[in-house]
């Protein structure tokens, strides 16, 4: 059953609608993870507006998930290579 939850982002609330408990607490880890991205270049970039900050914030979010994207179909990669290694051994055997 859909649960209505509120984060505070940038001073703002905003209202969203969790699925489960599970999605409740990614929303929350999500907006904390926002939070303390701004707080870091609000404090390097005093007087920066905050579309400029959230900009930031968005790319090097957008930045790390890429990169991780990345990691994960490396990871897949080598996974179905030492499967078919693995496959291959015990054919041959």
């Amino acid at each position: 059953m859909a649960q209505k939850i509120t984060v505070r982002i940038a001073e703002r609330d905003y209202a969203f609608n969790a699925a489960d408990a599970d999605q409740e607490q990614l929303i929350r880890m999500a907006a904390g993870a926002i939070n303390k991205r701004l707080s870091g270049y609000l404090a390097k970039y005093p007087g920066k507006n905050m579309i400029d900050i959230m900009s930031f914030v968005a790319l090097n979010e957008t930045i790390d998930s890429i990169n991780l994207q990345r990691k994960m179909e490396s990871l897949q990669k080598d996974l179905k290579a030492l499967q078919e290694e693995t496959d291959s051994y015990l054919d041959n055997n």
